[in-house]
């Protein structure tokens, strides 16, 4: 027999099994608080910006317009800056000046190097556990590659535009306290509705006629409404009464 699962079916699985749902979403928000609050460390961002461009030539300071071509060379060589930035050449520099005591690899990657769309501004990020050594980092990186690319590159024209600055409250960038114990409220969520059918599709007990009608492949002919104490109490009185009015009639 094909068996069929309506809408008013799974309604009455889900209000059934309510506190378990309820209780697994509370559960997977507390452990996700204590892991947010309690376990995982801050990270603390800077981030600064610097502007790049090509060393202008005798010709070029003569026109009194930037050509269209200049622009697009401009934009195509900030890929290159952007690799320049995290290379050793500059960040073997800022890992002495700042006696780091990290590798070239490790101080890569708490750097992310990007460039605004359509310009020739950079934008240099970086993320650590200590907001003053995020600050240093962030500006030691813009310092030391406008020191070092008229060298690399021959570009003479590098403009630091918004140093990283500290704030007096810092606040961390990770984790996200907020959105960890929302998403752990879905998971929990999630997982509650469906062992909650797991449940009742492991349940195999018998508690209402469409049960049996299933289980013995038979048809329904009647069935025993519940009497509740008050009603067989009732019930029980009235046979009394009868059965004394008969015993008087007989008398």
């Amino acid at each position: 027999m094909e068996e069929t699962i309506s809408l008013q079916d799974i309604f009455k699985t889900l209000r059934k099994r309510v506190k378990l749902i309820i209780g697994l979403t509370l559960v997977a928000m507390i452990i996700a608080a204590g892991i947010s609050f309690y376990y995982l460390t801050p990270i603390y961002e800077a981030k600064t910006q610097i502007l790049v461009n090509q060393q202008n030539t005798a010709a070029d300071q003569q026109q009194q317009s930037i050509e269209t071509a200049e622009i697009q060379a401009n934009l195509q060589l900030i890929n290159t800056y952007n690799v320049i930035i995290k290379s050793p050449a500059i960040l073997s520099i800022v890992n002495e000046r700042l006696d780091l005591d990290l590798t070239v690899n490790q101080l890569s990657d708490k750097i992310t190097v990007s460039n605004e769309s359509n310009s020739q501004v950079v934008n240099i990020s970086v993320q650590e556990e200590r907001p003053g050594v995020a600050v240093d980092i962030a500006n030691t990186v813009a310092q030391v590659f406008k020191e070092e690319i008229p060298e690399l590159m021959s570009v003479n024209n590098v403009n630091i535009l918004s140093p990283a600055v500290m704030g007096e409250n810092p606040a961390p960038v990770k984790p996200n306290k907020m959105l960890n114990i929302a998403i752990a409220a879905v998971i929990g969520l999630m997982l509650g509705v469906g062992l909650a059918f797991v449940l009742e599709y492991l349940d195999t007990t018998i508690k209402t006629e469409q049960d049996v009608e299933e289980v013995l492949d038979l048809p329904i002919l009647g069935f025993i409404s519940p009497i509740s104490d008050s009603e067989a109490g009732a019930g029980i009185a009235s046979i009394q009464r009868r059965r004394g009015g008969e015993d008087v009639g007989n008398v």
